[in-house]
């Protein structure tokens, strides 16, 4: 298959992912338990309203609640790969739960205060925080390689009905029965998702038999996030294409109260719009993906949010910017299930987490970034031409970057435990290190350039999987004689190594030794650095 060709990797019905039982059930806790979350939300912002006349106050509850993702996401990613994701995603909702029932027992005792709600939202924004790289790593577990995209479109659906229905049920409660009843409300919906968690049996992964410890693992991810030139593709593409289409989010209560004459209640139609976009967004984009490529759909869905854009800058009667919204809500979603269905795929599991966290960084960036820039230049040159200029640089990066293909995403990322064991005379320390890692290749002269551009290719593997320096020389004495070597920090780094071998890398690997002359394999040496010496 080549990159022009449809992405049919999601093929399928939009709805194939519910036929798998955990898949329904946990898919249904989380918007239940999102929902919970933005009835929470709505709450907490009319009580600092209501407590506090200052509008840093209202600020600071909305960054306690955001500030832990931007903080906390890389190393939240590398205790979804180092823990039991199940346990993990168990102890933040319980945390969560005690956050309810303390905001559900202080509104009932009349005892809330500014302090106390900032406080607790914190801790809150804290726990989502940590447990947002496990509820997406987990996807894999849940539904067949075939369906991950339609999976992760249906996740993307359900942070959309979520949001639809979450603030305006917390919106009614508040406004009938007060507070109290509201985070009560919110505290129900974590026991759902407790009893849901508790309810399903995550599978073991046997990638990695040799656990890992924080700070190992959170090198260990920053060395494949550096060294993955797909993993670059999907964040450079993402990182382009958030930071224009930004502007629309940054300036929509701008849009509807200048240019569309609506108050709050039209504004809260027009986020409903787009929440009812994405949701039928969701349901055609795998026919989309039977006939389009993963780079075409994302073009189109920078087309067509320019598109809304310019038309928003015509202030257009009421009911068609409310259609432009509902276009605008099925393009977003477009893109969102594109780049994560995307980075998804090119991720083994061993490194899922951390790399995804990375991902969330880039998106949660690039929109900060973009909201900002956007509402500055508006400021400056108002706020149709800054649409205006938004919309072109979409349209103008998105035509541009298209040249930067996509990954395809479809190779075999599974552990192939290809490499032989090490040879050791005695048990090795797994704390001992570094590891000198020498291959050495016996290569005919008309085979060099070849093997080399090979090689190479492979380097990228050894550095993703826990090299941090890599090179190759050869004998002076002996032309032909090629040594591979590389640097891995500790022996139980290495063994990992040959854990997290992919069937893919097993690939390479087979053309390398096919261009190894003679009858036994390449020698391999592992040299171990003796205590106390010095270190490179």
């Amino acid at each position: 298959m080549t990159q022009t060709q449809p992405d049919k990797t999601g093929a399928g019905s939009a709805l194939a992912p519910f036929h798998h039982t955990a898949f329904a059930v946990l898919w249904s806790a989380t918007v239940i338990g999102n929902t919970g979350t933005y009835m929470r939300d709505v709450a907490s912002a009319w009580l600092v309203a209501d407590l506090s006349a200052s509008p840093g106050a209202v600020g600071l509850i909305q960054a306690a609640g955001t500030l832990p993702i931007f903080l906390l996401a890389l190393p939240a990613g590398v205790l979804a790969d180092i823990l039991d994701r199940r346990k993990l995603l168990m102890g933040m909702q319980v945390v969560l739960l005690a956050v309810s029932l303390a905001l559900t027992l202080l509104a009932w005792r009349g005892l809330i205060t500014v302090e106390l709600l900032i406080g607790l939202t914190l801790i809150g924004g804290t726990a989502a925080a940590i447990a947002g790289p496990a509820w997406q790593s987990m996807v894999p577990d849940l539904v067949p390689r075939s369906q991950l995209r339609n999976a992760i479109a249906l996740n993307s659906v359900g942070i959309n009905v979520s949001r639809s229905i979450g603030p305006a049920v917390g919106g009614i409660l508040l406004g009938a029965f007060g507070a109290a009843f509201a985070y009560a409300a919110d505290l129900a919906t974590y026991l759902f998702v407790i009893g849901a968690l508790l309810w399903w049996s995550s599978p073991r992964s046997a990638d990695n038999h040799i656990p890992e410890h924080f700070l190992g693992a959170f090198r260990a991810g920053l060395r494949y996030a550096r060294s993955s030139r797909k993993l670059h593709v999907v964040l450079f593409r993402a990182g382009v294409y958030f930071i224009f289409a930004s502007a629309t989010w940054a300036l929509l209560p701008l849009v509807a109260k200048d240019l569309l004459g609506g108050g709050a209640s039209f504004y809260g139609l027009l986020l409903g719009s787009v929440g009812a976009g994405a949701i039928g967004g969701a349901t055609v984009l795998p026919r989309l993906r039977n006939r389009l490529s993963s780079d075409a759909i994302l073009l189109g869905s920078a087309v067509l949010s320019a598109g809304v854009m310019v038309v928003l800058t015509l202030a257009p009667p009421q009911w068609a910017a409310l259609a432009c919204l509902f276009v605008l809500g099925s393009a977003w979603i477009a893109a969102l299930t594109v780049l994560n269905g995307v980075a998804q795929a090119v991720l083994p599991n061993w490194v899922r987490g951390r790399a995804l966290a990375v991902y969330l960084t880039v998106f949660n960036g690039a929109m900060t970034a973009g909201s900002i820039f956007w509402g500055q230049t508006a400021e400056a040159l108002g706020l149709t031409t800054t649409l205006l200029i938004a919309a072109a640089g979409l349209t103008l990066t998105a035509l541009l970057v298209h040249l930067v293909k996509l990954p395809l995403g479809e190779d075999d990322l599974s552990a192939s435990h290809h490499w032989p064991e090490p040879i050791v005379a005695d048990t090795v320390d797994h704390a001992q290190g570094p590891v000198l890692v020498l291959v050495e290749y016996t290569v005919a002269a008309d085979d060099r350039a070849a093997f080399l551009r090979v090689l190479n290719l492979h380097a990228e593997a050894r550095r993703r999987d826990g090299a941090y320096l890599w090179g190759v020389s050869e004998d002076a004495a002996k032309p032909g004689q090629i040594v591979e070597w590389f640097l891995v920090e500790s022996w139980a780094e290495h063994l990992r190594q040959h854990e997290r071998a992919s069937h893919a890398d097993a690939e390479v690997h087979g053309q390398l030794i096919g261009f190894h002359q003679g009858h036994e394999r390449p020698l391999v040496r592992h040299l171990i650095a003796l205590p106390g010496q010095s270190r490179i």
